[in-house]
């Protein structure tokens, strides 16, 4: 039996992606969690084969989370769940050791075949994702003014980063104003969803 942790934050899709799987007679989903900072928890008790992480995963990304949790449980293998429209983000998980990726609108029958092939340590991957994320540029953006960035599209003002970060509210809006110039953006707001649809966050 192959037992599964699901994580993803949108209730329906959720449900939909655990009916699937419960149809399967060789996989169980042992656990299921909404935000990217319950999967390592969630992961250390419950003990899964395999994680199915979305990306878009709130309070901790997905790729952050599974980079963690690799580190924190790495008997579990990772099944990343992606879009075709964010290729930087597949280039982040790639370079952060995740091998299996499943796109998002790829037909159900897929998903229990991409778990019992991540299961048994086999790469999952789309050709058409791979090369999307190969074509895309790397991100402008240092490490420090993408954190500003994702702390800014959370809502969080400068003065907050700053205690957050321990910085001074001076140098998270220079940080800000760097990542505004590096994605050619018109302000703030602009550059977080530029960033963000190029999976730099």
């Amino acid at each position: 039996m192959i037992r599964v942790l699901l994580a993803e934050d949108m209730l329906m899709i959720r449900s939909a992606l655990t009916a699937l799987l419960r149809l399967e007679r060789d996989i169980e989903v042992v656990a299921e969690v909404t935000g990217g900072d319950e999967i390592v928890p969630a992961a250390l008790s419950a003990r899964p084969d395999v994680a199915i992480v979305d990306i878009d995963l709130p309070v901790v990304d997905g790729i952050t989370a599974a980079a963690e949790l690799r580190r924190r449980l790495p008997s579990c293998r990772i099944l990343v769940l992606t879009a075709l429209g964010r290729p930087g983000q597949v280039r982040r998980a790639l370079a952060g050791g995740i091998e299996a990726f499943l796109v998002k609108d790829a037909p159900g029958d897929r998903l229990a075949d991409a778990v019992r092939r991540t299961h048994a340590g086999l790469r999952v991957l789309d050709p058409e994702l791979v090369a999307a994320a190969m074509d895309h540029g790397e991100s402008p953006l240092t490490q420090r003014e993408a954190t500003v960035l994702r702390e800014a599209a959370q809502g969080a003002s400068a003065e907050e980063i700053a205690r957050r970060l321990h910085l001074s509210a001076g140098t998270v809006r220079n940080y800000l104003t760097g990542a505004i110039a590096k994605t050619g953006a018109r302000n703030k707001i602009d550059a977080i969803r530029i960033a963000q649809d190029a999976g730099w966050l």
